[in-house]
């Protein structure tokens, strides 16, 4: 049986850990991109900024999330995290829109850069910086299944992409003004915001898909599904088979309903037993779940509902369509 409250402590300090480096960062972008008249190191600021929205988003969903279930919450506070992820896909998408507008502007009338190393050097702390960091909240949230931290994670690894991406253009502005003063560079700055947009508007896409489907309560994946119904068959000595299987998912919590057709003569205590057997399978393999099971007689009477989950295999023969 997992421990929640530690649980919840470790996703709270590595969300916390990402609200401190995107405060940084934020603070750090804005200066430099001010200073240097850079619209990439500010785009990138404002996507930072983003990441700060997210990350705080992401602190607070996770701490929510972890409460347990109460009378106004029967089903736990999972959710949370989904909210939190379609509210940071949309934030995503304002930013890469007002970073179009502001590259496109620059486009039309471009401007003198000075200080492109200092640019390259902010990039640099920033791609550094997001890459650790994204890669604790990708092992956290794995480990603990939260939507919100992988969420934060995706943002900041794009993040990491994108900084990479502004440092590579200001590194070529740099290397340009040193080696061929002549050549007109001011188109790259831009450019560089532009491919931070593009990037971060599938990111935002991608988001919005993964966090909307457990909003709308749409079923555990194929696979989950399959493995469920292997856990289930697992007890095929004890139970006749299983029917009407009903999965959800909210946050890392797995909701998992089903009916399970067993010997009509054996007693309600057999038949509880054989059900906690069950669950116990189950939770071994997902612990976060919350698993409910309609205990009914078997009559031999197999409906078409029945019987692809039919344990009894002289049954399955009888019925299966020739």
């Amino acid at each position: 049986m997992f421990d929640q409250t530690l649980e919840t402590m470790q996703k709270t300090q590595v969300a916390l850990l990402s609200v401190i480096s995107n405060t940084l960062l934020v603070s750090l972008k804005l200066i430099v991109g001010i200073i240097i008249g850079s619209v990439s190191i500010i785009s990138e600021a404002i996507h930072s900024g983003i990441d700060l929205i997210a990350a705080i988003i992401a602190f607070f969903a996770v701490k929510t999330s972890g409460k347990p279930a109460d009378k106004e919450h029967p089903f736990g506070h999972g959710k949370f995290e989904n909210i939190s992820g379609t509210v940071e896909a949309i934030l995503i998408f304002v930013a890469a829109i007002w970073i179009l507008y502001e590259s496109i502007h620059k486009l039309i009338n471009p401007s003198l850069m000075e200080m492109a190393e200092m640019g390259v050097i902010i990039m640099f702390i920033s791609t550094t910086a997001n890459l650790f960091v994204s890669k604790m909240l990708f092992k956290v949230g794995r480990e603990t299944d939260s939507v919100a931290l992988l969420a934060d994670a995706w943002h900041l690894r794009t993040d990491v992409y994108t900084s990479a991406g502004v440092m590579i253009g200001l590194g070529i502005i740099w290397l340009g003004k040193l080696f061929f003063p002549s050549l007109n560079l001011t188109w790259v700055d831009p450019v560089a915001a532009i491919f931070v947009a593009l990037l971060i508007t599938k990111a935002a896409w991608d988001l919005t898909a993964d966090s909307v489907k457990d909003l709308l309560d749409t079923s555990l994946s194929p696979d989950e599904e399959e493995l469920i119904r292997n856990y289930i068959k697992d007890v095929s000595s004890l139970a006749y088979g299983f029917h009407g299987l009903k999965t959800r998912k909210a946050g890392g919590h797995r909701f998992i309903e089903f009916h399970l057709a067993v010997n009509p003569d054996i007693s309600v205590k057999e038949s509880h037993a054989i059900s906690d057997k069950i669950e116990g399978i189950i939770l071994e393999h997902f612990p976060r779940a919350d698993i409910i099971i309609h205990i009914e007689p078997c009559d031999g009477t197999c409906e078409i509902n029945c019987i692809s989950g039919c344990m009894t295999p002289e049954r399955q023969q009888k019925y299966s369509p020739t």
